[in-house]
């Protein structure tokens, strides 16, 4: 997915790697706040930002309690929607 390596939950994206990226989903309520976090930006794959998805840079996930809460964000939002 995203021409990168994805984790999906109950058949939802909820992270994954594009090139040294750490893709995460974080749904439109927590997108703000995700990007207000260090080396986070938006994730415009296709050219455009697609909200509710953010890539953060290497620096920030390369601790793991970073890559540990990034993971929680994900798993925040996609345990919030019905499997699939």
């Amino acid at each position: 997915m995203f021409g990168g390596l994805a984790f999906m939950v109950n058949g939802h994206m909820c992270c994954g790697i594009v090139g040294r990226n750490f893709v995460v989903r974080t749904g439109p309520k927590q997108y703000e706040a995700a990007l207000s976090k260090p080396h986070a930006r938006p994730m415009d794959f296709t050219g455009r930002p697609m909200r509710g998805f953010v890539y953060v840079g290497p620096d920030g996930y390369q601790l793991t309690r970073d890559l540990k809460a990034w993971i929680q964000r994900g798993l925040h939002f996609v345990l919030s929607l019905p499997p699939k």
